[in-house]
């Protein structure tokens, strides 16, 4: 599937670009630098050549119904302030996990919340998919108050399954449905 654009009212959902008119590379450097984000989410290291390689990386995943991503983007610049993934697709199945950041000066306004929701009804309505998880270690409230935010029902504890800040710790799984209002 090529990339779709989506407009979420506030903001506006795009492939990630690094060409003559739009680079997401200086966003994605900073999300590879900012301790919040790295706490929680796995980065590339801090390089150049890597978000190079993030970027291109992407487009080959869309590509190939693997992983569909969007830059968050201030709608007037273009600028990214986030971006909102669904991974892991299994378009036989209808089934992905969806997962998020948000740069420091974007938290707070409810850009996620209303990116990731624009995101399900095009999983559900555009895709065809059926069911999208999100998961999230247990002492993360920013994407606890996501999850509940966007209608995700809570399903399953797993036990010490990520490691944060050095130390095993539990995550919790939530889903919505193509069928849940």
């Amino acid at each position: 599937m090529d990339p779709i654009e989506i407009n979420a009212g506030s903001w506006y959902l795009r492939a990630l670009r690094a060409d003559d008119r739009i680079d997401d590379r200086p966003a994605v450097l900073a999300s590879c630098l900012d301790p919040e984000i790295c706490r929680w989410r796995r980065r590339p290291p801090a390089e150049q050549a890597e978000a190079d390689a993030y970027i291109r990386l992407r487009a080959r995943e869309w590509a190939r119904d693997e992983r569909y991503t969007w830059a968050v983007c201030e709608p007037t610049t273009g600028e990214m302030l986030g971006e909102i993934e669904l991974a892991a697709v299994d378009l036989a199945s209808g089934t992905a996990e969806a997962a998020c950041w948000a740069l420091p000066d974007a938290r707070g306004r409810g850009m996620t919340t209303t990116a990731l929701s624009a995101v399900l009804r095009f999983a559900f309505d555009g895709v065809g998919l059926r069911r999208v998880t999100y998961a999230w270690a247990e002492d993360n409230a920013a994407s606890a108050r996501v999850a509940i935010k966007c209608g995700f029902h809570p399903e399953v504890r797993q036990r010490s399954a990520w490691v944060v800040e050095g130390r095993q710790t539990d995550i919790l799984v939530a889903s919505r449905l193509a069928t849940d209002s």
